[in-house]
């Protein structure tokens, strides 16, 4: 049984335009699989817990010398991990904030990016980071406020978001990697009604191949 997970990381709970195609994906997603299964993860309503020294200490720790406290600490990501690896394809929503992703969505990464669980690390190696998941088609569904932002405009060199969430995605190991973009958001005109009418095409494209 085929299953997409949905991450969702806007601010808004409501009038956002990555959780209006987040669910248009899906629901093009599951209309194109039968009996595949849905699963969503609200990084905004569900708040992933911020890493910290215990968290730290926990993960590099060698598995069997690991407390109780110290599963504990990694328990969260444990569980995340765990729906990253039993989906067979994700599409993650993210506004741009200040030029990168919001702070939500980046504590959620922190958790999910972890030292031998989604990557291994070697010091003798001569390439001594190695991710450890396997990779999956992941449709990233971008709205930011002004469409020269985007890759190709004139204040592309500002968008940090892009590059960031693939650096961090092909670092444990998923690679297929493909962006849906609505741009003009602020401006609220022509721009942004066409930047829409186009991504709700792409959506419904992607939402097939990723079956």
């Amino acid at each position: 049984m085929p299953r997409l997970l949905v991450i969702n990381s806007s601010g808004r709970s409501s009038r956002s335009i990555t959780r209006r195609l987040t669910a248009q994906f899906a629901e093009s997603w599951l209309a194109a699989n039968s009996g595949g299964e849905l699963v969503e993860r609200d990084v905004t309503l569900q708040l992933p817990t911020p890493v910290n020294e215990a968290w730290i200490a926990s993960a590099f720790a060698a598995p069997e010398t690991r407390s109780a406290e110290m599963l504990k600490a990694l328990a969260e990501s444990e569980v995340l991990l765990a729906e990253v690896e039993a989906a067979d394809a994700l599409v993650i929503g993210v506004p741009m904030y200040n030029f990168g992703l919001p702070a939500q969505l980046k504590a959620y990464f922190d958790q999910i990016i972890r030292v031998n669980r989604s990557f291994s690390f070697n010091p003798e190696a001569i390439e001594p980071y190695q991710p450890l998941l396997t990779d999956k088609p992941i449709t990233v569904i971008v709205s930011v406020g002004d469409g020269d932002l985007l890759p190709g405009g004139p204040m592309s060199e500002l968008n940090f978001l892009e590059p960031h969430l693939v650096t961090m995605l092909g670092f444990i190991g998923l690679h297929n990697v493909e962006f849906v973009r609505v741009g003009y958001e602020e401006y609220q005109d022509g721009r942004l009604k066409r930047a829409l009418e186009a991504a709700e095409q792409e959506v419904a494209k992607r939402a097939m191949i990723e079956q």
